[in-house]
C-alpha cells in the first residue's frame, strides 16, 4: 500500500486501549481489540468514535478500515451497559459513533471474518462498503433481552427492505454471510484465505484517487438517501459546481487525461 504522503500527520496509535489504530498510510486503521468477544463498552465506543473523529481534519488520509482481530467481529453492547440504569449513557455512546461515521466524508470499509451480533451488526450497517468471509454472521438477538434494537430498527428497512427487517428483529435469527450479501447487506464475501488481498486490492483501488474528490462523492451519496429525487438532483448539482469544481484535483484529472499520463494529485 503506497503510503501518506504530502502535508502527513504523525501516526497516532498511543492512548487506547479497546481499539488499534494506525494512521501511517493513506487508509486509517481500526481494528477492535476488546478480547475476547469485542464486546462495546462506553469506554470502547468512546475511542471508536474519538479515532474517527479526529480524522476530519486529515487531508492525507483517504479512506478508513475498521476490522478486528478476534475471532468475533463484536458480540455488541455489554450486559451491564445496557441496564436501565446505564442505558442513556450506552445510547450516547453509540450516538457518538454513528455521528462521527455519518459526519466523516471519507470512505469507510468494514471487514468481518466472525460473528457481528447486536450493536456489533448495526456497527457493520454503518460501513460504506463491507467485504465478509463464510465465518461472518449478523444478527440481532436484541428480543431475547426483552428489547429492540434502536439503529437497526430504522436502518435495516433501506437497506435489507422492511419484510426481512421484520423477519431478523421479530425473531431474532441471523443472517448468512451469503444471505447478507444476496440482500446487499454486504458488498463481497470472500474465502477467509483471500480476505487480505481482497482488501488491500480495494483500498489500493481508492488511494489511486483523489481524497478530496472521493469525500465529495460520498457526501452526494450520503446526502441523497431519503430525500426525493428533484431536491437529490439540486443538492448534487450544487456540489458538484460549487465545491467539485473548485478543487485542484479536478484541473489535474483533467490535464492528465488530455496529456496522456496518470494524474498527480495534491489532495486540494
Amino acid at each position: 500500500m503506497a503510503t501518506a504522503t504530502d502535508g502527513a500527520a504523525a501516526p497516532v496509535k498511543e492512548g487506547f486501549k479497546f481499539i488499534q489504530y494506525d494512521t501511517s498510510s493513506f487508509v486509517a486503521k481500526l481494528v477492535l481489540n476488546h478480547p475476547p468477544y469485542n464486546v462495546l463498552t462506553v469506554p470502547m465506543m468512546g475511542e471508536i468514535a474519538e479515532a474517527i473523529e479526529g480524522l476530519s481534519s486529515r487531508n492525507d488520509i483517504k479512506a478508513i478500515l475498521i476490522t478486528s482481530n478476534q475471532k468475533m467481529f463484536s458480540a455488541g453492547i455489554s450486559l451491564e451497559d445496557s441496564k436501565s440504569d446505564r442505558v442513556f449513557q450506552t445510547l450516547d455512546a453509540f450516538n457518538r459513533v454513528f455521528n462521527a461515521i455519518r459526519e466523516i466524508s471519507k470512505p469507510l470499509i468494514v471487514v468481518v471474518n466472525g460473528p457481528a451480533i447486536g450493536a456489533g451488526s448495526e456497527l457493520v450497517a454503518f460501513g460504506d462498503m463491507v467485504v465478509a468471509t463464510p465465518n461472518a454472521k449478523f444478527a440481532q438477538p436484541e428480543v431475547k433481552l426483552g428489547v429492540f434494537p434502536p439503529f437497526a430498527a430504522v436502518m435495516l428497512p433501506m437497506m435489507i427492505g422492511p419484510k426481512k427487517t421484520y423477519e431478523l428483529i421479530l425473531t431474532g435469527e441471523a443472517l448468512s454471510a451469503e444471505e447478507a450479501h444476496h440482500l446487499g447487506f454486504v458488498n463481497k464475501v470472500v474465502p477467509e484465505a483471500q480476505l487480505n488481498q481482497v482488501v488491500e486490492g480495494i483500498v489500493n483501488k481508492i488511494g489511486e484517487f483523489s481524497g478530496p474528490v472521493l469525500e465529495v462523492t460520498k457526501k452526494v451519496i450520503a446526502s441523497s438517501q431519503g430525500v426525493p429525487l428533484h431536491e437529490a438532483m439540486k443538492r448534487s448539482q450544487d456540489i458538484y459546481l460549487n465545491q467539485l469544481q473548485a478543487l485542484e484535483d479536478v484541473q489535474e484529472g483533467i490535464r492528465a487525461v488530455l496529456e496522456k499520463r496518470k494524474p498527480v494529485w495534491k489532495n486540494k
